[in-house]
């Protein structure tokens, strides 16, 4: 892990811990997925400026699944499941936030916390390509998690 990778963690979990300790739980939440969607959205602007706009929906998310996710987080999406009608999952076996925390039950309860900030990221990426979403996460065992992505219809 560089240096880089070690700030950002260490920037991320002290971000967390300052809402947590600061104001109510839902505000916290709010702030996350709102820092989040701000950086996703600046990202996709630094990843893409270089490459052809995608146009289909499934192509953008594969994006976000490889290129995106490896940007952040230095590896690709380890699954991405759709119905075909709107609704992708992206799963992360080793999601980096909870590799600090323990893999025991204890943590489960605050774990959405730490995974909040990149359920922003995903949606402030997709809405820079156009597509209107909502990103939810699914803990069930840690350190993996599934971010859920039910993507909104165009008001055009």
């Amino acid at each position: 892990m560089s240096a880089e990778d070690v700030l950002f963690d260490m920037l991320h979990s002290e971000i967390v811990s300052y809402l947590v300790s600061k104001s109510s739980e839902d505000e916290d939440l709010s702030i996350l997925e709102h820092l989040g969607y701000s950086c996703g959205w600046r990202l996709i602007e630094r990843i893409t400026k270089e490459l052809p706009r995608y146009k289909e929906e499934l192509e953008v998310l594969k994006f976000i699944c490889t290129d995106f996710w490896s940007c952040v987080y230095k590896k690709q999406v380890d699954n991405l499941r759709t119905n075909h009608q709107g609704v992708y999952v992206l799963h992360d076996n080793d999601f980096r936030f909870f590799s600090k925390l323990s893999n025991g039950t204890q943590y489960l309860k605050s774990a959405p916390k730490y995974a909040t900030f990149t359920c922003g990221l995903i949606r402030g990426a997709l809405e820079n390509f156009g597509i209107s979403s909502i990103v939810t996460v699914e803990i069930v065992r840690m350190p993996s998690c599934k971010f859920h992505i039910q993507v909104l219809p165009s008001s055009s």
